[in-house]
């Protein structure tokens, strides 16, 4: 797993099953809209039936997920979208992060990019181009790419579980053909890289003749939700000018976690 500015684990007692709680909502989510049935919620949280059962039983008690009668299949209910509704009016990441996005490219001179995490996807939500004179041909706000494509998704993707990882390259598979050739081994192989360098490096896949490094940020359960990325031409982002960047990358994903949860 990465390592990177994780909040700290909470001592509170019942912390573990709040995390495995939110966890199972959000490994759901990432199965919308189809939903996901009890033994696979298990395999992949790593849990035994029993606890998945209980976990699951009691956020659907709460309204946090209901249970499809003909599939058996559980999804997200109806109390997530209520909670959903009454949070936009306070937390919005877009604005939340752009002050951060914005000084990152303004001390990198390149372009500088947050990625949300939607399903197996990694959608791009902010985009700020720095000052160097050569600015890359990049990914558009709004677009969505497969987790393990863009620097943000490919820090995002190695920084889930294991189990987790292989249920999305699976997914993703059949799409990955269409950026430079990519394959699930190949994706695979990167997510065991960004592990050794604790951070995440591609180049000619999201956008050809594109490099770019990212890394991921986490919510309170230490589970990653967003990417910040900063991205130049390959001739530009050489090995030496990513170990240049990294401490201000650091420095931004840093300063977001704090803006997110202070």
């Amino acid at each position: 797993m990465l390592t990177v500015e994780r909040p700290p684990p909470s001592d509170v007692a019942g912390a573990q099953t709040i995390r495995r709680a939110i966890r199972v909502l959000q490994l759901i989510a990432a199965h919308a809209p189809e939903g996901m049935r009890l033994v696979d919620v298990a395999r992949q949280m790593e849990l035994e039936r029993p606890t998945a059962h209980r976990l699951l039983k009691a956020l659907t008690v709460e309204g946090m997920v209901v249970q499809v009668a003909h599939s058996r299949r559980y999804s997200l209910g109806p109390m997530l979208f209520e909670l959903g509704i009454a949070a936009t009016h306070q937390f919005n990441l877009k604005e939340v992060s752009q002050p951060v996005v914005a000084q990152l490219a303004e001390e990198t001179g390149d372009t500088t990019f947050l990625f949300l995490r939607s399903g197996y996807d990694a959608v791009c939500i902010s985009r700020i181009q720095g000052s160097y004179p050569i600015q890359t041909p990049s990914v558009p706000v709004g677009s969505r790419q497969p987790l393990g494509v863009s620097a943000g998704g490919l820090a995002l993707l190695a920084a889930l579980p294991d189990a987790e990882i292989a249920a999305v390259i699976k997914a993703v598979a059949p799409r990955l053909g269409a950026y430079g050739d990519l394959d699930a081994g190949e994706v695979l192989e990167l997510c065991a890289l960004v592990r050794r360098s604790d951070y995440a490096v591609t180049g000619n896949r999201a956008v050809p003749g594109v490099r770019a490094i990212g890394l991921p940020v986490f919510n309170a359960a230490g589970s990653p939700i967003a990417a910040l990325a900063v991205a130049a031409t390959q001739a530009r982002m050489t090995d030496q000018r990513i170990a240049a960047i990294l401490p201000s990358l650091r420095h931004a994903v840093r300063e977001l976690t704090r803006l997110l949860y202070q």
